[in-house]
């Protein structure tokens, strides 16, 4: 008996179709949706009617639902970015602060896409412990959408963790508080940073390989667009580079390739190609 969709003849041919023959392939490809659909249609119609459905027809359904899902659903958007930052470090006794600017250009490195002001105050609990206490305006300029700004209050706790096989480590916990200008609700973020350094010829050298990573967990819901869950997470490799030494510390360059994901509204993921250049300054 013949089966459906298998030629009759026994011959196999060779090379380019005829054009008759690509009509044919590209109406078929094109009828495909449509009878996806109504097979799906078929299934869940039986589905209703019989609470027992046969595991064949359950995976069938579920390869139906998977195989018509929205590709919008998974839509990646990428872009090529710069971060600069200066961020000045001081200390009296005890007491710490830093104060930092941060632009980011974005859209290929062609606009300034957000501008941050970050001063925090804080106090040395002893070699491996500092706490803090900061504030930041943000200042937003996305494509296609109005300029907005952000007000922060953050809290921090950094912590030297120590040195293990010449690997220096550190940690830094941030806990913010957000409000932003197209909205009402308080948004509550919680970071955490894991960082590593590595000498790379010597310690007298201060040059050092660096790779850091950082996690952002939003605790709540808001109406200006913060969603309870996984914010997003950045990883940094690179190098960081003397200035000069102080008494009280050492001025650095750290410059390299950070990555930003981000899980974006309309569950969309955008991922960022940064060049990240941070000058610290510390007196």
């Amino acid at each position: 008996m013949h089966r459906p969709g298998r030629s009759l003849s026994p011959k196999r041919h060779s090379g380019a179709a005829t054009a008759p023959t690509r009509r044919k392939k590209l109406d078929r490809a094109a009828a495909k949706p449509d009878i996806w659909a109504r097979a799906a249609d078929g299934l869940r119609a039986n589905a209703a009617e019989s609470p027992l459905l046969p595991s064949r027809k359950r995976l069938l359904l579920a390869a139906l639902a998977l195989a018509s899902a929205d590709p919008a659903a998974a839509q990646t958007t990428q872009d090529t970015q710069l971060w600069l930052n200066t961020t000045l470090f001081g200390s009296h006794g005890d007491f710490v602060y830093f104060a930092e600017v941060q632009p980011r250009f974005g859209s290929d490195i062609s606009r300034l896409d957000q501008l941050i002001l970050r001063p925090a105050v804080g106090w040395k609990l002893n070699d491996a412990l500092t706490v803090y206490q900061g504030y930041a305006r943000v200042e937003n300029t996305p494509v296609g959408a109005p300029s907005f700004s952000e007000n922060r209050s953050f809290q921090q706790l950094s912590w030297e963790i120590g040195e293990f096989a010449k690997f220096k480590l550190s940690s830094r916990t941030r806990f913010e508080q957000r409000w932003q200008s197209d909205g009402r609700d308080v948004g509550f973020r919680f970071r955490e940073m894991l960082r590593a350094s590595h000498p790379i010829f010597d310690e007298a050298s201060g040059l050092r390989a660096v790779g850091w990573s950082e996690v952002f967990v939003a605790l709540n819901d808001t109406d200006w667009g913060a969603q309870a869950g996984f914010d997003q997470i950045r990883t940094f490799v690179g190098l960081e580079i003397p200035l000069q030494d102080k008494a009280q510390g050492k001025s650095t360059v750290e410059v390299g390739y950070l990555n930003q994901t981000v899980n974006a509204p309309a569950a969309r993921v955008e991922i960022n190609h940064i060049l990240s250049l941070n000058l610290s300054l510390r007196y």
